[in-house]
């Protein structure tokens, strides 16, 4: 089974692009299994119990169902903040093969650096991370 960690912010085309770049991985639906995660914000995490699940977070429901849509597995990770180190933790929890990261549309300046969580993520990762950008409704 090749595992990819899936982590999402709140950017709904984001979301999409990394939903399809992970159905659309060679092999067949049936040896990829995704773990969709997203930190929750401060608000978020302070919420009441039955409020703050990770399911409840558009964006991975957004790439819960595009999932289910194509047939590849997948389990919801709620990560700990601050959000680059909750992504890395999942990574080894989970022993994942791959870790798919959202980008979106920067200036030629800011194309230098991805941003803080993606860059932190590529240079502390220790799996082959993806970065895919936003694909629109």
């Amino acid at each position: 089974m090749y595992r990819v960690l899936v982590p999402v912010d709140d950017d709904p085309d984001r979301a999409r692009g990394q939903a399809a770049f992970v159905a659309d991985l060679p092999g067949g639906t049936d040896e990829v299994e995704a773990i969709v995660t997203h930190a929750l914000t401060p608000e978020q995490a302070e919420a009441p119990e039955d409020l703050k699940s990770v399911d409840r977070v558009e964006t991975v429901r957004l790439v819960r169902d595009t999932l289910d849509e194509h047939g590849v597995d997948y389990q919801l990770a709620e990560a700990r903040t601050p959000p680059a180190d909750g992504i890395l933790d999942l990574a080894a929890e989970f022993d994942v093969d791959q870790i798919v990261m959202g980008s979106r549309k920067r200036s030629p300046t800011g194309k230098v650096v991805f941003g803080s969580v993606a860059q932190q993520v590529l240079l502390e990762g220790d799996v082959p991370v993806t970065v895919v950008g936003a694909h629109e409704a």
